[in-house]
């Protein structure tokens, strides 16, 4: 195929430097937006007089025919162009000769570019956004039906406090609202238009950037045409958003590994989200939640990969920068993946209250709410603190747990106690009390899940 940059050269690639050299079979997913942004521009040109009106008009309806047959199936993209750029040139060119060859006046590959990465990561970051309200749909819907579901909590993988299964969950509904945040974030710093930068100096001819711009969407236009054609911050922001959003679904994946097990068997995932074991037929595996938390690996990597691929780059464009679609495109699709899966994952798994609140029986894990039993009778916290871990070792001597221990034992640590501590001490109790703003008390659960709600409600999900 005749390059549309020979001249200075022959443009005669040895064929192994051809194919790694080309980038079709990485950009060939922007052909949207890269029509949609040369639609653009030949209307500018139009418009301000650089080319006539006739041609602007011609240009644009072939370009979107070209669209159509591409959407069709009529027209397939060609494996052996140089990228997405050329073949949609060599293709408005071949259909309607020099009039096709105008358009790329006052416009370069570099700007080009920049701005279809800009679009087509722009209509990712929403449906993105849409597929994390999901699975917050999802996490709401199971934390409603577990508000009062007794669990133990842990620290340091060991029975800490308890709390319910409700709260735990909407733990991470908090996580995904800030990823959705973060994302949204990322998105309004990309929605800069680079288009009429050119290579890297601007053109002598008199566009209209802020037509482009707006004709597409963009919210501003890049104010230095060296920064316009060599950013790359929206991808390395965009990837960090992801690689923290995958951090938080590793997390959570993590824990629906450990509950599904036998060892806490604190739920069951349905058959749809597990396998099973090709030589040991008991086996149900959770191997949809422990590919996403090895996935969480790959985004990382495409994230060093893009920094490390920028950081010793001189301004403007380099081709090294060619390597930035591979990666952001895979943290993309790996992600959007993951979400797709883990969303029904989540709604569809049993949960096992019973075992969850035998789990949290033991433990001793109600020892705070016993040392907090003696603050409020005047002793000091450390103090109680203390006495409160001798019962714990006498309590492990005896192969007892709080609520057994007779209350002649307690009175032997500590004369304040008094019949009421159990109480004090009971499960149910130790949930409802912690009414502090973000715990486990009816009321701060409430504020949570109407938090989470009216973030559900103002992104529009059922």
């Amino acid at each position: 195929m005749n390059k549309m940059w020979a001249g200075r050269t022959a443009g005669a690639l040895d064929k192994t430097a051809d194919d790694f050299n080309s980038s079709i079979a990485v950009d060939k997913r922007m052909y949207r937006q890269d029509i949609e942004g040369s639609m653009a521009h030949a209307a500018m040109l139009g418009a301000k007089g650089i080319i006539s009106s006739a041609d602007s008009s011609l240009i644009i309806d072939t370009l979107g025919a070209i669209l159509d047959d591409i959407e069709s199936g009529k027209l397939s993209i060609a494996a052996d162009a140089e990228d997405i750029h050329m073949f949609v040139e060599a293709e408005l060119t071949s259909r309607i000769g020099d009039v096709g060859r105008r358009l790329h006046t006052a416009r370069s590959r570099n700007d080009q570019v920049a701005l279809d990465l800009r679009l087509y990561l722009r209509d990712e970051c929403e449906e993105i956004v849409a597929r994390i309200c999901k699975l917050i749909a999802a996490v709401f819907k199971v934390a409603e039906a577990n508000k009062t579901t007794i669990m133990p909590g842990y620290t340091h993988l060991q029975r800490a406090q308890p709390i319910t299964f409700g709260h735990h969950l909407l733990a991470y509904a908090m996580m995904l609202i800030r990823d959705a945040g973060r994302i949204g974030d990322a998105k309004r710093r990309m929605n800069v238009s680079p288009l009429g930068c050119c290579a890297l100096a601007g053109t002598t001819y008199p566009i209209d950037r802020a037509m482009t711009a707006a004709s597409l969407g963009f919210g501003a236009v890049a104010l230095n045409s060296l920064d316009g054609v060599s950013d790359r911050d929206f991808c390395v922001e965009l990837e960090s958003a992801l690689a923290i959003l995958m951090m938080h679904l590793s997390r959570f994946s993590e824990e629906i590994i450990l509950w599904s097990s036998f060892e806490f068997g604190f739920v069951t995932l349905s058959d749809a989200y597990t396998t099973g074991s090709s030589i040991m037929p008991q086996k149900k595996n959770s191997d949809m939640a422990e590919l996403v938390r090895g996935k969480s690996g790959r985004v990382y990597g495409n994230l060093f990969a893009t920094l490390t691929m920028l950081k010793g780059l001189p301004l403007a464009y380099n081709k090294d920068m060619q390597e930035d679609k591979e990666a952001v495109f895979d943290s993309v699709d790996t992600v959007k993946a993951c979400l797709e899966v883990f969303a029904p994952m989540v709604e569809t798994m049993e949960v096992h209250a019973d075992a969850m609140y035998k789990a949290a029986q033991g433990g001793f894990i109600n020892a705070t709410d016993l040392a907090d039993y003696l603050v409020k009778k005047g002793e000091p916290f450390r103090s109680a603190y203390k006495t409160v871990g001798q019962i714990v070792a006498y309590a492990v001597r005896e192969k007892t747990v709080l609520d057994d221990i007779p209350l002649e034992i307690y009175k032997g640590f500590d004369a304040n106690f008094d019949a009421d501590l159990y109480e004090a001490i009971k499960l149910e109790t130790c949930v409802k009390k912690r009414v502090s703003a973000g715990g486990t008390s009816e009321a701060s659960f409430a504020a949570e899940r109407d938090f989470v709600a009216a973030f559900l409600e103002k992104n529009e999900v059922k």
